[in-house]
């Protein structure tokens, strides 16, 4: 057995399928399907079920989770580690959503230096299918985001709740306008956003992560929702004005780990970031 086995079959279970593994990994689909049989005889056991809709995991699959995890989070950590610097003892690999590294991930990553100097931080933007993927596979430790997925091995932990607010450009806007800015939030924001502005599940104007979206309203005049903490620094400099009487929204964070992660500097960190927010 050996390291791109495991990161195969840990790429399927991400990807959802032999094809799809195959052109993350950009190799063939048969190099995969010849990398998951060798795997399969040389453990004895049938790792995957194949079907029109994708691979699932066997029971054999599922109990060989947890150990393809730490071959490739060992191998990874190997690479990280050995080619430390020596004033660096240990490394930690970060992924979020933009809206989370304003403010709340930053400053985490500020007490992690003063905590922890010999430390190496690797910081990352990403969406939620990509960070999922990427702590299925190993090569992230943690990733931050608002719609997780479940998968095995994974823990999904909720780390805060974000208030959404609407905010124009307008001081006396009471509801979006014709320049509105549709920011996708997630699923949960969507319906909620769908049953108070039926008329606008079509929005003219849409953005993917919330920084576009003021960057925007900024430029061209409009409205959008936000994060009430990142709301702020706007309002007080009055480059932006909550809209009175606008419905607000809940949208929860989570923080996705493997329930196997072997690395100890993981662990210390969140145990910061959770009093960190409740201290907030």
């Amino acid at each position: 057995m050996d390291i791109d086995q495991a990161k195969t079959f840990l790429a399927i279970l991400a990807y959802g399928s032999f094809l799809d593994a195959a052109q993350h990994l950009h190799i063939t689909q048969s190099t995969v399907s010849a990398r998951i049989k060798n795997l399969e005889e040389e453990l004895g056991a049938g790792l995957f079920v194949r079907n029109r809709s994708g691979a699932s995991l066997t029971p054999a699959g599922r109990r060989f989770l947890p150990h393809a995890k730490r071959l490739v989070m060992t191998a990874d950590q190997a690479k990280d580690e050995v080619g430390l610097p020596e004033c660096f003892s240990a490394s930690i690999r970060i992924g979020a959503r933009m809206a989370l590294w304003e403010g709340v991930l930053s400053e985490w990553v500020g007490w992690i230096r003063r905590w922890a100097s010999d430390v190496v931080i690797r910081s990352e933007i990403g969406f939620e299918e990509d960070l999922m993927h990427r702590v299925i596979e190993g090569t992230l430790d943690v990733g931050f985001m608002y719609t997780p997925r479940h998968s095995p091995g994974l823990i999904v932990e909720h780390i805060l709740d974000e208030k959404l607010v609407l905010v124009s450009t307008r001081p006396d806007d009471r509801s979006p306008k014709e320049d509105y800015v549709y920011i996708h939030w997630g699923a949960e924001f969507y319906t909620h956003h769908a049953k108070n502005y039926p008329s606008l599940e079509r929005p003219a104007q849409t953005a993917n992560i919330g920084w576009l979206g003021v960057q925007i309203i900024l430029k061209n005049g409009g409205s959008c929702y936000l994060p009430s903490r990142i709301t702020k620094p706007y309002i007080k400099d009055n480059k932006l004005f909550l809209v009175k009487d606008a419905p607000t929204f809940s949208q929860a964070a989570y923080a996705v780990y493997s329930r196997e992660s072997e690395n100890l500097v993981l662990e210390q960190t969140l145990t910061a970031l959770r009093k960190q927010i409740a201290e907030a």
